[in-house]
């Protein structure tokens, strides 16, 4: 009950013709082995500078890590605080409509 059933695999119809391309063997013939280069520039070595924090970009990337907190923080709570205004404003007029239907019966 709770396995699926797969569908088989559809097999084909009609009649079924090979490949027209035939792969023929090849031969291979070794190659000369090619020495490794003698000298190879170190990979460390590029041609942009290593990025160096000093005492006043490490406070900018703390003051800009500390504003990004900040902005998101308060979108989050502002958005929280309208799901809470809008949550409020459901319910008072869920009161007042059964007040007023409440009252209507009463008639």
């Amino acid at each position: 009950m709770f396995r699926p059933k797969l569908p088989a695999m559809p097999q084909p119809t009609g009649l079924v013709t090979p490949p027209a391309v035939v792969v023929e063997p090849t031969t291979i013939t070794p190659g000369v082995p090619v020495p490794p280069p003698a000298s190879v520039a170190p990979a460390a070595v590029s041609s942009r500078p290593a990025v160096q924090l000093t005492p006043g970009t490490a406070l900018a990337l703390v003051g800009g890590g500390t504003a990004v907190v900040l902005v998101v923080g308060t979108v989050l709570v502002s958005m929280l605080l309208a799901v809470a205004v809008t949550a409020a404003s459901v319910a008072v007029c869920a009161v007042v409509l059964r007040s007023l239907l409440a009252s209507q019966h009463r008639r």
